[in-house]
Formats: structure tokens, sequence, C-alpha cells
């Protein structure tokens, strides 16, 4: 039987203090009883002594102090976790929100997890095909990695992380794979956009969605992150799947942090968050990996609008440090109508090296990957150099390259939101790009690739021997 307290003392937004209670634990599950008989769930924040801070999930509106009854659950919060989870969607406590019943859990989960050990750490080193070129070309994205992407406010990162959730697959072995999707601070727009176009395109058939919207507590944004790692923990490293788990958007989850800490009046940090951020950030992140002799494997790809589209804000600066490259949208290419709007030069991939290749990509795609990068930045310089001088200032080779420049951005970069290409297509984009180079410009291709590829008949030749 559950001891019942009535030391309700304050209530503060969305924090209550009581008083006068035993063996409290960070983190345990409160249930808070109206004088009506409604009943609204809590978690304590803060246990010192003989008082415990309680963060409520509904909010304190219509809570009498003197009639309300407390009792502490004794657990701290989980997720009942299953196979049936796939093809369903969730709210961010974890509870069906597409009319669905509560699934038949095999287990319950505390949803903080156990830290990998870093000796049982695998190296990250699989190609994991997304479909989307500049990506897949030229930020690989490898299984077990976590690679952010940058964005800002009106950019199309929604109908990014749509696609790279119906398109990604690990090439070359039949093996399961899920997507775990967890929104925090979305509008119904977006949730209903999510949602619909999963079921559109039958990719919800091996996702599992978690949706926090705007609305919803900021307790409850704090937990949805958190869920979804614990859902794929279990489809990864229990059930042998690789799991591409997409997070959205890291910024709100933040946000949800600083309201937090703000009203347990904890001294600020860099621009209002509280000191604890990186730490924070740093245990959702390196939930990501591999497990040595385990077939499964969490690949984050988490995504963050970065405030007035600066790169230095606290988010996206702490989360660069946590992860392993990012992929930055820009907004000049979102303007010239291109679509991702991704900025190669800026944006990096650390594990890429490790994923391409021959037996895992091509033999040729770390030379021509190198080059394009190459070549597409030094058409930008002298896109740069024309807005300066004028185009009367350019050179017969700064020509060439700003038209290399012009014509990577219109073929390699932009893409159908629906198209999803191989990484062949990837690469023999790239080499007919090249082309319009001389050979001799193509310095960072080894000559034997060269004599393959530049050719088209040389290449053709090969293949049929």
């Amino acid at each position: 039987m559950l001891k019942e307290y009535h030391t309700i003392r304050e209530v503060a937004g969305p924090l209550m203090m009581v008083e006068q209670v035993s063996e409290v634990k960070y983190g345990e599950l409160v249930e808070i009883e109206l004088q009506n008989g409604e009943k609204r769930r809590g978690r304590v924040l803060e246990a010192t002594g003989d008082r415990a801070l309680v963060q409520l999930f509904e909010g304190s509106s219509g809570l009498n102090l003197r009639n309300s009854k407390v009792r502490f659950l004794g657990r701290t919060l989980e997720l009942g976790v299953s196979l049936d989870m796939l093809g369903r969607v969730f709210d961010g406590l974890g509870n069906p929100r597409d009319g669905g019943p509560r699934i038949l859990a095999e287990e319950r989960r505390d949803i903080n997890g156990v830290p990998i050990n870093p000796f049982a750490r695998d190296y990250p080193s699989e190609f994991i095909q997304t479909g989307v070129s500049a990506i897949d070309g030229l930020n690989t994205l490898v299984r077990g990695q976590k690679l952010p992407i940058f964005s800002a406010s009106g950019l199309p990162h929604a109908e990014i992380a749509a696609q790279i959730a119906r398109q990604a697959q690990v090439l070359g072995k039949d093996e399961e794979f899920a997507v775990v999707f967890g929104a925090m601070g979305i509008t119904f727009d977006e949730a209903d956009f999510f949602t619909a176009d999963f079921r559109r395109t039958g990719a919800i058939e091996r996702a599992v969605m978690f949706i926090n919207l705007a609305n919803d507590p900021a307790i409850e944004r704090i937990a949805t992150p958190r869920m979804a790692l614990t859902a794929a923990e279990y489809l990864a490293f229990d059930k042998g799947m690789h799991v591409l788990v997409i997070l959205t958007d890291m910024t709100n989850y933040a946000e949800a942090l600083r309201e937090i800490s703000a009203a347990r009046k904890e001294v600020p940090g860099r621009r209002g968050y509280p000191g604890y951020l990186y730490t924070d950030l740093a245990q959702i992140y390196e939930r990501a990996g591999r497990i040595k002799g385990c077939a499964g494997s969490i690949t984050q790809f988490p995504i963050l609008t970065m405030p007035e589209d600066d790169k230095t804000h606290p988010i996206p600066d702490l989360t660069g440090y946590i992860t392993e490259g990012q992929i930055i949208l820009s907004r000049d290419l979102h303007r010239k109508g291109i679509y991702p709007p991704i900025d190669v030069l800026p944006s990096l991939s650390r594990l890429k090296d490790k994923g391409i290749g021959e037996g895992k990509t091509r033999k040729d795609h770390a030379d021509t990957m190198n080059q394009l990068y190459a070549s597409y930045a030094r058409g930008k310089e002298a896109q740069e150099l024309a807005v300066i001088l004028g185009d009367a200032a350019l050179t017969d080779d700064d020509r060439l390259y700003l038209s290399f420049a012009e014509a990577f951005e219109r073929e390699y970069l932009s893409q159908a939101r629906d198209e999803n290409r191989s990484i062949e297509e990837t690469l023999d984009i790239g080499w007919k790009l090249l082309r319009t180079l001389p050979r001799s410009e193509l310095k960072r291709i080894r000559d034997e690739l060269l004599d393959t590829y530049y050719d088209p008949s040389n290449r053709a030749a090969e293949e049929a021997e």
C-alpha cells in the first residue's frame, strides 16, 4: 500500500513542493489525486531531507494544496517494449496516440537507460544509404554514427527527415532495419505531415513514432527522446535490428530544459541555458553506437534549428562537440530552389572514410569525393570574386569552375523530394560533372581510376571483362 501525503506546501507553475516525505528518490514517478478525484502525474526533480520537488506532467491548474493527495510510486518513468511497437504512434510519454490499443509489453524499461561500456563499443564502419546524394556521396552516414542536421527556421528539415526515414537502408546484407522517430515540440500540422507521410509511403510498417506537440508539457518534451532511445535499444540490442533514430527538434528539447531550470531557480549558464546542458545532451547522443558481438546497432540523426542561423549558439555548438560531424542546411541554396539545401563545404561526417571504398560503396568513392569538394570550393571562390570584381575579372579557369559549381548544385545537390538515388547513381553523377573539367585538373584522383572512369568507354570495357 502506497503512503499518501497531504503536505503540499507550495505550487509554482509546473513545480510542486511536498514536505514531510521519506525514502523519496530522484526521478521517481508521482501520482497526485485532486479533490474531484482527477489523477495527474509528475516526477521528482529534487529530493532533499524530508522535502521533494515535483515536476507536474499536466500542469498545476485546479490543484488545491489542502485537499490534494500525493503518492510516490517507487519507480522511475518506464516504457513497455515489444515488437508490437513497430507501426505504432505514441505520445512523448509512451501512450498510444494513433487510436490503437496499448501494446502488450515483454518488459518495462527505465527510459534513462544504461551507458554503453566504452570497452564494449564496436567501431562504426558500415555504409548506410539514405538516397540523398549530398549525404551519401560527400558526408557519408556510417552504421552506429551520430550525425546531426543543423537547420534554421523556414528550411525544409522536416521533409529531409521524412525522406531519410523512408529511404535509409543498409546495403549488401539481408538484415532487419527499423526507424525510431522522436518529435519534440512540433506543431499539429508537422505531426500530421510526418504521420501521413510515413503511412502514405509504407515506412510506418518498420517505424516507431513518438510525437510531443508544442502545447504538451515541458517535462514530456524532456522524456520524448529518452522514450525513443529506449525503444531503439530494445530493437537493436535485444532483437538484432539496425535502428535509425531521428530526433527533431533538439532546440525545442533544450528550450524545455531551460524552462524547467528557470522554474527551479538554478543559476543560468550561456544564454540562460543550464550549466549541465552539455552533459544532458551527451546522455542522449551517446546512446548511439554498436556493441561488440551484437548484431544490431543504433544510428542517430538529431535535427536542430539554429536560433538566428547562429552556429555558435550553445545548442549547435555543444552538439558539434559531442557528435561525429554535422550536416548544415543553407538558406542561400534554399532561396535558389535547391532541395535538399545541404551546404557541403562546412558540413562534415568524421566517420565517412570508414564507410566507403571497395566492398562498401565503390573503389572510386574517396577520390571522387575529394575532387568534387575541391572543385566546388574553387567554383564558389570564383563566384565570390565575380560578385566583388565583376565577371570581367575572371580568368578562363575561373569561369570553368564557376560553371562547374552551378552544375554541381543543379545536378548533384538538387534532387526530388521522393527521389531515392543509389550510391552508384550518386557516384556516376559525380563523374559526369568531373568530365566537364580537363583531366589535368583532376589532381586528387589516382591515374588508374581516371583511366577507368574519366572515359566512359574504358569503364564499359572493364565491366564487360
